[in-house]
C-alpha cells in the first residue's frame, strides 16, 4: 500500500497468523501521527490483527530496483561481507524483559549465518539494559518509541541499534527502511519482541528469524508478498511474485500465475522460524544498493 500521505508496509506479526480479521480502527489512536505526518487509515482497515508497521517516509523512487549498472558495482561484495556495528538495547519493565548476554550472542549467531555472504556480518559493539514500563510496551510511530530511541540509540549512521522490548498487539517486531530518515537520525534502527530472539517463549518464532527479518527491512527489502500479484511487487526479478503472506510452512504453496512457487522459505515472508532459510541474489543486490545509496557511513 502506498500513499501520498506516507506509505507503509506490515513488518512480522506474532498473532498475524492465528487471525486475518481486519484490524479495528479503534485501535489506531496511537498511530494518528508520526513525524508530523497522518498515517492513512487504510493500513488499518488493510492489515491484519497484530501486524506491526514499517513507516517509510522515503521518495517514491526508493522504491524501484537497482538498475543493473548499480547492482553491478556490487558483485562482488558477498565475497567480502562488510561488518556492521550493532548496539543492543534491551528495555524490560522492571521484572520481565531481561534478554540474557547469551540469548544476544546466539541472536548474533543467527543473524550473521543468514547474512553470509550476502555482503553484511554483523558485530555486537555495545548492550545496555534500562528499565521502563512505557518503553517497554512501545508501538511503532508512538511517542515512547520515539523517546526510548531519542534516548538509548548510538551513532546511527554507523550503527544498526536493536531494541528488544515487550510491544502490544502481539508484535514481533518492526524496523525503519534505510530512506526513512537522514541517515544521523536516532529514529533508524530495528525492535524486537524480547522473547523472538534464540530461546525465547514466542514459538514458533523463537529461533532467532525475527532479527533476520527486521533487518532485511533496514537494508531495504520489502516482503515478498508486497503487492501481491502485481509489478513491481518486492521490486526484486528473482522472487516469484505471491498474492499474500504465508504462514506455517505450506510446501507447494503458488498463489499467482507468473513463475514459480511461493518464495516460502524467504526470510522476507511470514512463514515459521523453522521455515525460512534464504534470500535470493537479486535480494542481496538490493540490500548493497540500498545500503550504499542511504546509509553509506553504516
Amino acid at each position: 500500500m502506498w500513499s501520498s500521505v506516507v506509505a507503509v508496509t506490515t513488518a512480522l506479526s506474532l498473532t498475524a497468523c492465528q487471525s486475518e480479521e481486519p484490524k479495528p480502527a479503534a485501535e489506531a489512536a496511537d498511530f494518528q501521527v508520526i513525524g508530523g505526518e497522518v498515517i492513512d487509515e487504510a493500513f488499518f482497515n488493510e492489515n491484519k490483527v497484530g501486524a506491526c508497521a514499517t513507516v517509510d517516509f522515503g521518495p517514491s523512487e526508493a522504491r524501484r530496483a537497482p538498475t543493473p549498472e548499480e547492482a553491478s558495482k556490487f558483485e562482488t561484495r558477498a565475497a567480502a561481507d562488510k561488518t556492521v556495528r550493532v548496539a543492543w538495547h534491551v528495555i524490560t519493565n522492571g521484572t520481565a524483559g531481561n534478554v540474557t548476554d547469551a540469548q544476544i550472542a546466539a541472536q548474533m549467531d543467527v543473524l550473521n549465518a543468514a547474512y553470509a555472504g550476502k555482503g553484511f556480518q554483523f558485530t555486537t559493539v555495545s548492550i545496555d539494559r534500562t528499565s521502563n514500563s512505557k518503553w517497554y510496551t512501545m508501538s511503532p510511530g508512538s511517542r515512547n518509541e520515539t523517546n526510548a530511541k531519542t534516548t538509548l540509540g548510538v551513532n546511527p549512521a554507523t550503527t544498526l541499534n536493536i531494541y528488544t522490548a515487550a510491544p502490544g498487539q502481539g508484535l514481533l517486531g518492526w524496523a525503519t527502511f534505510p530512506w526513512s530518515y537522514a541517515e544521523s537520525s536516532k529514529q533508524h534502527g530495528v525492535v524486537l519482541l524480547y522473547s523472538s530472539l534464540p530461546g525465547g517463549s514466542a514459538a514458533p518464532y523463537n529461533l532467532g528469524d525475527t532479527a533476520t527479518h527486521e533487518v532485511g527491512h533496514y537494508l531495504g527489502l520489502y516482503h515478498t508478498f508486497q503487492g501481491g500479484c502485481n509489478n513491481p511487487g518486492d521490486s526484486v526479478d528473482d522472487t516469484p511474485a505471491e498474492a499474500s503472506a504465508a504462514y506455517g510452512c505450506p510446501a507447494g504453496r503458488d498463489t499467482c500465475s507468473s513463475t514459480g512457487a511461493d518464495p516460502i522459505y524467504n526470510f522476507m515472508d511470514y512463514t515459521d522460524d523453522a521455515c525460512m532459510n534464504q534470500f535470493t541474489a537479486g535480494q542481496v543486490s538490493r540490500m548493497a544498493w540500498a545500503a550504499s545509496t542511504y546509509k553509506p557511513s553504516l
